[in-house]
């Protein structure tokens, strides 16, 4: 009986030993390797991430030599009407062996001198060739050298949201910074200043300061577009994850004109002044509930008068405006509809100067259609 006991006792001991030990290691466990668990995560895709790297890298080394930091010089006067030296930045890019380069309107509307600074910091003083207000663009110009890389210029008509996009610039002064992300969206709109920005490309590639005038470029070296605003709702001036960019193949026509006239070519049908004209108006003159563009003023001499269109015969007021009432409205343009002026212009602007187009009008309760070749817009000014 007693050794009875004395065994229990030791067994007792044990099983409370045993116990404690394995509590202990249960605390103080430690993890398997991943190779011996039942639950192994998949490595990771190294050779994924160096390809997306490559792409940028690759894309940087053959780009970048031919893109430029523009430094401006302008002249301001102060409060005493003394001459105050103003200096600007910005970025463009050569576009062929000739030494012209492309860059925004706003880098250099305003320069008197300027100077381009290539990789290796190689400065070049450059001469403006031409400018475009409209479409915020700009051509420069540098004596060419040997060594002078010209950039490969793309297709923007076959773009696609979600394609991978590089862009190089000069952010705040940052010679050569590269940024990637992707296009975001097509055929954006943007107000700026007191113009309209019509069909430009959105990305999410950082955009800043001194960036503007450099190149959207595609994963395939080819530029794509002109970097030329972002969007900031806030004080800051900083980037967003919004900006914007003029689409290559409209640059490279208008880059064309400048370089052989020294300005742009914009079509015109001769319209001075006009409104979008919506159903509540329409019915208030008498006019089935219709959209287009009602003429206020038509240029003499110009196409419009010539196949006779008529503006406006009689003054009324327009929520407190003043308008002109009795024109002709434009409701399409070669068969597209025109329900407001940007549809219009935009219509227009995609033809060539000395092009047929035919409008459809409605005049009083008629619809008619006339026929008129466009002629080149006076009005543009460099």
């Amino acid at each position: 009986m007693k050794r009875s006991v004395k065994w229990s006792i030791i067994i007792t001991f044990a099983v409370i030993f045993g116990a404690g030990l394995v509590a202990g290691m249960w605390l103080n466990r430690r993890p398997l390797p991943a190779k011996l668990t039942n639950h192994t995560a998949p490595p990771v895709s190294y050779d994924a991430l160096e390809s997306g790297e490559a792409v940028v890298m690759n894309v940087y080394k053959e780009v970048s030599p031919a893109v430029v930091n523009i430094v401006t010089t302008s002249r301001a006067y102060n409060f005493w009407m003394q001459v105050v030296p103003q200096t600007g930045q910005g970025t463009g890019f050569v576009i062929d062996s000739s030494g012209h380069i492309i860059t925004n309107n706003h880098v250099v509307a305003e320069a008197e001198n300027i100077e381009v600074t290539f990789m290796g910091e190689k400065k070049h003083r450059a001469r403006l060739v031409g400018r475009d207000p409209v479409s915020d663009l700009a051509v420069i110009k540098v004596d060419p050298f040997p060594e002078m890389a010209v950039a490969r210029l793309g297709n923007s008509d076959n773009l696609s949201a979600g394609q991978r996009v590089i862009a190089i610039g000069n952010p705040f002064g940052f010679q050569h910074t590269v940024t990637a992300g992707f296009i975001s969206a097509l055929h954006r709109d943007m107000v700026i200043g007191q113009r309209t920005m019509m069909d430009l490309i959105q990305t999410d590639a950082a955009i800043n300061p001194g960036n503007s005038g450099g190149p959207l470029i595609s994963s395939r070296g080819e530029v794509i577009g002109i970097n030329t605003a972002l969007y900031n709702p806030t004080p800051t001036g900083g980037f967003t994850g919004i900006g914007f960019a003029v689409p290559m193949n409209r640059a490279k026509k208008v880059a064309g004109q400048i370089t052989k006239l020294g300005r742009p070519i914009y079509p015109w049908i001769g319209i001075r002044s006009s409104m979008d004209l919506v159903p509540k108006l329409a019915q208030e003159m008498n006019l089935p509930p219709v959209n287009g563009i009602l003429i206020f003023q038509i240029a003499n001499s110009s196409p419009a008068e010539r196949v006779g269109l008529r503006g406006g015969t009689r003054m009324a007021y327009y929520r407190g405006r003043p308008i002109l009432v009795g024109g002709d409205v434009i409701l399409a343009v070669d068969d597209t509809p025109t329900p407001t002026f940007d549809d219009y212009r935009n219509i227009i602007l995609q033809q060539n100067v000395g092009a047929q187009v035919r409008l459809k009008v409605l005049r009083g309760n008629n619809e008619l259609q006339v026929d008129l070749n466009l002629v080149e817009d006076p009005r543009i000014q460099n």
